[in-house]
């Protein structure tokens, strides 16, 4: 069954570049020229991802992140202007998944729509198959994509999993932020620094809430390591 995309951007030349792009690399799409149409098409029949554009008039992507995030981990890849960095990264901590950059090329998004569509296969790969990890108070369970933190569930983006999966996996192992791109997207992938630097803390605020500081360790030069995911303080 191919994976279905709701492409949301006011532009319809736009929407109508991206739906070919993505049609012919065999994804069905629908699209939404508002904020409020997206949340309407997304209500009425859930996409696997949203192509989301951060400029709209009355209800920005940002407001629509804001709303879907608050129940539901719906994976968005965000589009934004090349002078919007702090739109960008302000998606990013809201729960978005990935960005890409107008003017963009139809096959990047293509390329980052089905990396993230891929649920972290390299990851997963790193956890050995499917079995679920366990590392002090954590517990991730690549079949079902679920979290926990001392046997209470914590909600995740596909990234958020990816990312916190491949660092649980090998416990004793430092990553850099080149590292943990290629293992999650495949070497040469075009990601800053700055979107890994912004899923860790998300990732820290998220379990930090639910009792886990300890999560993940930063290694000041080199890059992350997960932590002792003890609980406690930090």
């Amino acid at each position: 069954m191919s994976h279905k995309i709701l492409i949301v951007d006011d532009d319809p030349h736009i929407r109508q570049v991206l739906a070919f792009a993505l049609g012919k690399a065999g994804m069905q799409t629908a699209e939404a020229g508002d904020g409020e149409s997206a949340l309407d098409a997304i209500a009425a029949q859930r996409p696997d991802l949203v192509v989301l554009d951060i400029n709209m008039p009355r209800m920005s992507g940002l407001d629509v992140c804001r709303k879907l995030r608050a129940a539901d981990d719906l994976p968005i890849l965000f589009l934004s202007s090349r002078d919007d960095e702090i739109d960008r990264v302000l998606g990013l901590e809201l729960g978005g998944d990935d960005y890409v950059v107008k003017p963009f090329s139809p096959r990047e998004v293509v390329a980052r729509v089905s990396a993230i569509l891929k649920r972290g296969g390299r990851a997963l790969e790193e956890a050995g198959a499917l079995r679920p990890v366990t590392h002090g108070k954590l517990r991730l369970d690549p079949q079902s994509w679920e979290a926990q933190w001392d046997g209470a569930p914590v909600s995740l983006t596909v990234t958020e999993f990816q990312l916190l999966l491949l660092l649980a996996s090998l416990p004793a192992r430092v990553f850099t932020r080149d590292a943990i791109i290629d293992r999650l997207h495949g070497p040469g992938f075009a990601i800053t620094d700055r979107t890994i630097d912004s899923h860790i803390r998300n990732l820290r605020h998220k379990f930090a809430s639910a009792g886990g500081p300890d999560l993940i360790e930063t290694r000041a030069g080199i890059g992350y390591r997960i932590g002792p995911c003890r609980g406690g303080s930090a």
